[in-house]
């Protein structure tokens, strides 16, 4: 009976989370209230709460951290030292009189690049030159920048530092070949959609007026061909050598830094390294404290399985493919950090799947993967970038959510079964 009484208090305390994050309260003090407050109704006692619940798990983070650090500075490197803007201006060079071909070889290219790069600076970085040549080819302004940050959102389902944070509730989850081969699998399907996107909006691409001069006017580092390879050499380095992922990182940044030629001299070379680790920090700075204190409230959730396990056991499909189905029609329940995105409401989601046990953890991981993907960073104007980019072109948020979402909710649906295909 008291069991009932707990799980009730915790399923009640879960809802205020919600209701508190999605009213735009701070997420890193909520996963904070929330580790105390299940500490505290769950009973746990001192020693172990201190112990097992706000320290041990934040210090068997600290591998995760390092592998989000040298994930960031990867990725500033490659925009810092001109890689991503050289790959973009690749788009530059199609033939105007393809546009739609152009426009969906800027989306590749975007795709391409944001395997390896992540933060709001590299977006930045990559948005100012490619976002004016989608809209220059003849895409609506809503199309372009829907395009566009689809397109940085599919790569996130390989991008190593998402995978590392969402790997804190799903342990048993590798980032290796096993889940490469659906990440990328899941990558594809997103990027179809976005190029069925584009032919659905077909009618508005026209031919472009641009001159060859306006083409020679974007302003990128010249860097030799064989960087444009380095974005995707991380993944290439674990799926053929197996190399774990802070050793490839280690050797990617170290070959670009020596193709684009700034390891020519020690004092350049300091400069450059010291001014990307700085960046990439920055980048992440707020990230890594919100992660400690999610540690904290997983842990929590953990500990109170028991409590609630009756309750779920009566709610929670068992059959992966229901599951699934759920999931992909309450998708757009990972918009304004809703109940199905992991990095927001979803937190406690997550924690509370993973803690049942009733699905294999694969499939587990792609159940909270795909909702925060696919909705969250991809049409969600609470995403960071994704907020940028609409007011840089100011886009009225409005156009931007009912142009993105159904999209990214088709993409979801399909991305969600496919992961009960395979992972069942």
């Amino acid at each position: 009976m008291s069991n009932i009484i707990i799980g009730i208090l915790l399923f009640l305390t879960f809802i205020g989370f919600i209701v508190f994050v999605m009213r735009g309260g701070n997420i890193m003090i909520g996963f904070l209230i929330m580790a105390v407050l299940w500490t505290v109704i769950g009973g746990i006692p001192y020693k172990e709460a201190i112990n097992d619940i706000f320290s041990q798990p934040a210090m068997d983070y600290g591998s995760t951290i390092m592998v989000i650090i040298f994930g960031s500075w990867f990725g500033r490197v490659l925009v810092d030292t001109g890689v991503a803007g050289a790959i973009s201006e690749q788009a530059v060079k199609v033939s105007y009189k393809h546009p739609i071909s152009a426009a969906i070889l800027v989306c590749l290219i975007t795709a391409f690049i944001f395997t390896s790069s992540y933060g709001v600076g590299a977006v930045i970085a990559i948005a100012v030159i490619l976002l004016p040549i989608l809209q220059s080819l003849g895409l609506s302004k809503n199309v372009a920048v829907v395009a566009f940050v689809m397109s940085i959102g599919a790569p996130m389902y390989v991008n190593i530092v998402i995978i590392k944070q969402i790997q804190l509730f799903f342990p048993k989850v590798i980032y290796g070949a096993k889940y490469l081969t659906y990440g990328f699998s899941a990558m594809a399907v997103q990027m179809i959609v976005v190029i069925l996107f584009i032919l659905v909006h077909a009618k508005s691409i026209h031919k472009n007026e641009v001159t060859s001069t306006d083409v020679k006017d974007v302003n990128i580092s010249s860097v030799p061909k064989i960087s444009y390879i380095l974005p995707v050499f991380p993944v290439l380095m674990n799926l053929i050598f197996g190399w774990q992922p802070i050793p490839a990182l280690m050797l990617s940044i170290f070959l670009v830094l020596l193709t684009t030629g700034h390891l020519k001299t020690y004092k350049n070379a300091l400069s450059m390294i010291n001014q990307t680790v700085s960046k990439a920090i920055s980048d992440i700075s707020g990230l890594i404290v919100m992660l400690l204190f999610l540690t904290m409230f997983s842990a929590a959730a953990v500990k109170n399985t028991a409590r609630f396990g009756t309750i779920l056991k009566s709610i929670v499909p068992h059959d992966p493919f229901i599951l699934a189905i759920a999931f992909g029609v309450l998708a757009p329940l990972a918009l304004f950090r809703g109940p199905l995105m992991v990095w927001g409401a979803g937190s406690a989601t997550a924690a509370v799947l993973a803690a049942t046990g009733f699905f294999n953890q694969y499939f587990a991981f792609c159940a909270i993967i795909v909702p925060a993907v696919s909705i969250a960073i991809s049409t969600c104007i609470t995403q960071s970038w994704n907020l940028w980019v609409v007011e840089h072109t100011e886009l009225n948020v409005k156009d931007f959510l009912k142009t993105g979402v159904p999209y990214g909710w088709l993409t979801s649906i399909i991305n969600l079964l496919l992961a009960a295909m395979m992972f069942h």
